[in-house]
């Protein structure tokens, strides 16, 4: 499939920096330099392009998110971390913008602690994928772009 030209915003959250070598039985041995290169790979041959930024600190995801306004920035693909569980500002920014979002997670959230079950953002997203390991980001971009070239 091949779209107009799109811009997606890739916005890792907290501690994602250490994938790889954190929890490695959780999260996988894939490091953020490999999903940030396979996406800019999906992506182009999709006829997209990414800009991705991991950001830990909560404010700064929201100030990279209110960087999306302006047409600037046709969806986004966001793994707020743990902030995914705690955070409402984070989800009043990203309906603020007003930009479709994928939720993604490497692990399956559902399956885990309790107080990882629950999704601050998911009700608010496009749609949500996780469990996949780094597979999770290719399969919420693909998504992502799919709806924006026919959304429901």
């Amino acid at each position: 499939m091949t779209v107009a030209p799109t811009r997606i915003a890739v916005l890792h959250g907290p501690n994602l920096n250490l994938l790889g070598e954190r929890e490695p039985a959780v999260y996988g041995h894939t490091t953020l330099a490999d999903i940030d290169a396979m996406l800019h790979g999906v992506a182009e041959s999709l006829g997209a392009t990414v800009e991705c930024a991991q950001l830990n600190a909560e404010g700064a995801m929201i100030d990279a998110i209110h960087g999306w306004r302006g047409g600037r920035i046709s969806g986004a693909i966001v793994n707020a971390g743990a902030y995914t569980h705690t955070s409402l500002a984070l989800r009043d920014a990203l309906v603020g913008v007003a930009i479709p979002f994928v939720e993604v997670h490497l692990s399956n959230i559902y399956a885990r602690e309790p107080e990882r079950r629950h999704s601050m953002l998911a009700a608010s997203a496009v749609g949500v994928v996780c469990g996949f390991g780094a597979a999770s980001y290719e399969y919420g971009l693909r998504a992502l772009i799919t709806h924006l070239v026919s959304p429901r």
